[in-house]
């Protein structure tokens, strides 16, 4: 079994690869997009759904995680607009450049305080435990696309930032909540 904090790094290095490859392949641009696109919401949504509430209540990371969640928003709504930027326009550069800061800015802040925390305030079982979830989750998010979050996901995306969001809320109601 793999070590959740492990897993989440190596997604982070594969996202890192696939930015240098778009700011240095234009052309391979087209087929980039979809792929970094699928694995940055896949990645997200399993971290919100297993990762963050275990490392926000078992590992005291409940500030981290909430700013780690609103910035996971942030780089869906710039990833949204990247996917609606021609490859080819002036402006495509500058939406990636701010999808690249953006997330460059979330792994840094990630990798040095809420999974060092994990790998402190966890058992190596736990972290195994969480990873196993951590891929199973990944997996069945796969394929979805920004803006794509179910009523159920967004609540969880609610709980992780302690937003005051409920099931007899819409989802609009609850978007508005956690993305002010």
């Amino acid at each position: 079994m793999a070590d959740v904090v492990d897993l989440i790094m190596e997604d982070h290095r594969e996202v890192e690869r696939l930015f240098e490859q778009m700011k240095t392949q234009p052309d391979q641009r087209p087929m980039l997009v979809p792929v970094v696109t699928t694995l940055l919401i896949a990645h997200s949504r399993a971290e919100e759904s297993e990762v963050y509430p275990v490392a926000r209540d078992e590992a005291g990371e409940a500030e981290e995680v909430a700013h780690s969640q609103e910035e996971h928003a942030e780089a869906e709504e710039i990833l949204e607009r990247l996917k609606a930027t021609d490859h080819t326009a002036p402006e495509f550069d500058s939406v990636l450049g701010e999808l690249i800061d953006a997330v460059t800015h979330h792994v840094e802040e990630e990798e040095s305080s809420v999974l060092p925390g994990m790998r402190d305030q966890l058992s190596e079982d736990r972290r195994a435990e969480l990873g196993e979830a951590f891929m199973s989750s990944r997996a069945e998010h796969m394929g979805e696309q920004p803006g794509e979050a179910t009523k159920d996901e967004l609540l969880q995306q609610a709980d992780n930032v302690d937003a005051a969001a409920n099931e007899s809320m819409t989802k609009d109601e609850i978007e508005r909540e956690i993305r002010p």
